[in-house]
This record gives C-alpha cells, sequence and structure tokens, in this order.
C-alpha cells in the first residue's frame, strides 16, 4: 500500500464543495439570487440607499448655499439702510462710482499704471 492513499491535500476543497453543493440545491441557488437581486435593488433602486446618500449631499450643499445667501443679503441691507438716509455717503459713493463732482468744483484723476 502507499502512504499518500488516504490522505486529501488541503486548501481550497472546503469552498470548492460548498460552491458544488450549492449549485447541485437549485432551491438554495434560487433563494441566493433572490437575495442578491433584493440587495441590489435596495441600494441602487430609485428611493435606494445610494439615491439617498447623494440628495443627502446634495441638500446639505443648498442649506449651505442658502446660508451664504442670507448672509449676504444680511449685509446688502444693512448697507442699503446707511445709504439711505446718510447725505455724505450717497455724495461719496456718486464721486467715487460716478465721477460726479459739485458746482464749481474741480476734479482731478491720477491714472494707475
Amino acid at each position: 500500500m502507499m502512504k499518500g492513499d488516504f490522505y486529501r491535500l488541503r486548501g481550497g476543497t472546503r469552498l470548492k464543495g460548498a460552491a458544488k453543493r450549492l449549485l447541485k440545491n437549485k432551491r438554495s441557488l434560487f433563494t441566493l439570487f433572490a437575495a442578491v437581486i433584493a440587495v441590489l435593488y435596495v441600494l441602487f433602486d430609485n428611493k435606494g440607499v445610494v439615491r439617498r446618500i447623494s440628495l443627502e449631499m446634495k441638500k446639505r450643499e443648498l442649506t449651505e448655499a442658502t446660508i451664504r445667501a442670507q448672509e449676504e443679503t444680511r449685509i446688502l441691507q444693512a448697507h442699503l439702510k446707511a445709504v439711505e438716509g446718510d447725505k455724505k455717503t450717497i455724495e461719496k459713493l456718486a464721486r467715487e462710482r460716478y465721477g460726479m463732482a459739485r458746482e464749481g468744483e474741480t476734479v482731478y484723476r491720477i491714472k494707475k499704471d
């Protein structure tokens, strides 16, 4: 007799055996296939997890943009309120932005190189 007749080589045989049993048992194969389809449906459907995560990220970005816009609006309203009642501020803005001057005033402009 040979010494190696009754020994099996180890390594991967359990996994191969389980795969073969699964393929032979059609009910288990169908259940596995249905489970894979269900998981894929839950993950990638329009109401799935992936879609939900992307919508949450978009919501966060839009909320931050809204907060920035509200802050800018608040600053502009404060500036408008300051300009409405102050004649000196109105005159300063007219001089700086539109190059206006009072009657009889000489305006000197310096060009920047």
